[in-house]
C-alpha cells in the first residue's frame, strides 16, 4: 500500500530534505481549501486513507469542474465523482481526463491506482435493473485499489444462475449484493459465503416495494450471519466499505512487519 502524503512529508523532514518550518507550514495550510461554495477536505486521505469524493447531485457542472481541478492540483491521482450528470461530464471531460459511466452516473478523473487489496471484491445483482447502483459500487471499489469481479443478474427467481458462480463467491474477500424487489439475494449469498456480505437495497420494484424500503427491511432481517446493510441505492457506501474490509489484512500485515523490526518486539528466548 502506498505511503500517505503525511508519511512522505515526515520522511523528508527526517532525511533533511524538508525543513521543520516548511513542514509545519504545509500542515497548517493543508487541512482544507475554501473555494467559497465548497471547503475541500485535503486531510481526508491522511485521516482515512482515501481522498474526498465529489457528490455530484445538486452541484452545477461549473462547481464540479472547479472542485475537481482543485483536487488534481493537490496531486490526487484519481478523483471520483458520484451522481454526475451528462452535462457535468461534458464540461469536465473537455479539459480533464474523465472516464464517465452514464449508467451509474459515475465519473473518474485520472488513472486508476494499482490493485493493492488483499483479495477480490465480488459485486452481485439480483437483476439488470440494479446495474446503476452496482456499477457505482464497483467503480468506487476500483478507484480505491481493489480487484472487482462482477456477477450480474443472478437473482433468486433463477437460483441456478447464482450457483454457477460458486467458485467466485467462495474465493471472495468481501461480497456486495445489490437487489431490489424483496431483496432476498443477500440472505442467499450470506448463507453460501464465508466472507462479509454488504447488502445494498435498491429502489427497483413495484408499488409495494415502497421505493426500496421492502428490500431494506428484508436485508435488515436477514437470518444469514455476516450480512450488513447500507442505505437504499447507496452503491458508493457499499463499495467504500468493501474496500476497507479488503485492505484490513494488508494494513495489519504492514503494522506487524513494522513491529517485528522494532527493538522492543525482538524475542530473547524467554519461555512464558
Amino acid at each position: 500500500m502506498e505511503h500517505t502524503k503525511l508519511t512522505e512529508l515526515l520522511n523528508k523532514v527526517a532525511q533533511g530534505e524538508v525543513s521543520v518550518e516548511k513542514a509545519a507550514l504545509e500542515l497548517k495550510t493543508e487541512p482544507f481549501e475554501d473555494l467559497g461554495f465548497a471547503k475541500l477536505d485535503h486531510h481526508r486521505k491522511i485521516r482515512q486513507g482515501a481522498a474526498e469524493v465529489i457528490y455530484g447531485a445538486g452541484k452545477t457542472p461549473e462547481q464540479i469542474l472547479k472542485i475537481t481541478e482543485a483536487f488534481r492540483k493537490k496531486g490526487d491521482n484519481a478523483v471520483l465523482i458520484t451522481r454526475m450528470s451528462q452535462e457535468a461530464a461534458d464540461l469536465v471531460g473537455a479539459s480533464l481526463p474523465l472516464r464517465y459511466d452514464g449508467l451509474s452516473r459515475t465519473g473518474i478523473v485520472g488513472e486508476l491506482p494499482e490493485k493493492d487489496g488483499n483479495g477480490k471484491v465480488v459485486i452481485a445483482t439480483g437483476g439488470t435493473s440494479d446495474l446503476p447502483v452496482a456499477e457505482e459500487a464497483a467503480l468506487t471499489a476500483e478507484v480505491l485499489g481493489n480487484e472487482v469481479v462482477r456477477i450480474y443478474d443472478v437473482g433468486v427467481a433463477g437460483i441456478h444462475r447464482l450457483l454457477a458462480y460458486s467458485e467466485d463467491l467462495m474465493s471472495a474477500q468481501v461480497i456486495v449484493v445489490v437487489a431490489g424487489m424483496e431483496g432476498a439475494l443477500a440472505s442467499v449469498v450470506g448463507g453460501l459465503a464465508d466472507c462479509p456480505v454488504i447488502a445494498v437495497p435498491t429502489s427497483v420494484g413495484y408499488g409495494a416495494s415502497f421505493g426500496g424500503l421492502s428490500a431494506l427491511l428484508s436485508m435488515l432481517n436477514s437470518c444469514a450471519s455476516g450480512v450488513s446493510v447500507v442505505n437504499i441505492d447507496n452503491g458508493f457506501g457499499a463499495g467504500y466499505m468493501a474496500s476497507m474490509i479488503n485492505h484490513v489484512s494488508m494494513k495489519n500485515a504492514e503494522n506487524l512487519k513494522k513491529s517485528m523490526h522494532h527493538p522492543e518486539h525482538h524475542m530473547h528466548g524467554h519461555i512464558c
